[in-house]
């Protein structure tokens, strides 16, 4: 073990803050490393809207779940996709701009590896991060709360703060059911390693005062039926083509 791999392994999800604000300057730092992330071909694909007007930030709430925490957190961030500059400089070229599922994906890629180490920068720091996929419940709301242009597309939001709570970690599967040697594992030996991993995962719920419930029952039942069907027209009304 060393310092990175000490941090990278303490990570929780937060969900109660202080009410303690957070310097500008830790947050300049924070979006400077997650700039600093890998991103394909220089594209930087990425932005990241900070909400900070207490109406907006409780509209959010209310469509994200309702989570109080968007609402109440130091600090909220809504991370997006960007391909609106790479539009301005192709027209300003006098070019037509030619997006299709390659691009989208390379600002979701993008942006995530910059949240990610956006993420891991305040961790440094001291500070709980959660993210909040709640936010695609209802992305037509969030674009008229936020009024985002074509061509950026909100992914998620994410909380920030001092954590007021140290919660227990969530046991991930073993790394023997996601590395593996030169194939993908026949279907008998990963059904093997998820029972496996439900053991541990039913303990942790009913330590945690959960229902009972094994990771598999849940992922079923969450796989079982179409989730925000909706994303797709969305993200097509915003430019991407997804074709």
């Amino acid at each position: 073990m060393n310092a990175t791999l000490e941090l990278l392994n303490s990570h929780r999800s937060v969900r109660t803050y202080t009410p303690d604000p957070i310097p500008e300057e830790h947050i300049l730092r924070a979006v400077e490393a997650g700039q600093a992330a890998s991103t394909s071909s220089a594209v930087q694909a990425y932005c990241v809207i900070r909400v900070r007007d207490e109406g907006e930030r409780r509209s959010l709430a209310e469509l994200a779940g309702p989570q109080e925490k968007v609402a109440v957190a130091p600090e909220f961030f809504v991370i997006c996709g960007d391909t609106r500059r790479h539009r301005l400089m192709t027209r300003r070229a006098g070019l037509e701009y030619s997006g299709n599922l390659e691009a989208f994906l390379l600002a979701v890629i993008d942006a995530s590896l910059f949240a990610q180490n956006l993420c891991v920068a305040f961790e440094s720091m001291g500070y709980g991060i959660c993210y909040i996929g709640g936010l695609r419940n209802d992305l037509a709301r969030v674009d008229e709360v936020l009024e985002i242009p074509e061509g950026v597309y909100p992914l998620y939001g994410l909380c920030v703060g001092v954590p007021a709570e140290e919660p227990s970690h969530r046991p991930r599967l073993p790394a023997s059911s996601v590395l593996f040697d030169d194939r993908y594992p026949d279907d008998q030996a990963m059904l093997e390693e998820i029972d496996r991993y439900d053991e541990g995962y039913s303990a942790y719920r009913v330590a945690r005062g959960a229902s009972p419930g094994t990771w598999s029952g849940i992922m079923g039942s969450k796989f079982a039926s179409p989730q925000r069907g909706d994303l797709g027209p969305y993200y097509r009304g915003k430019g991407a083509d997804l074709s």
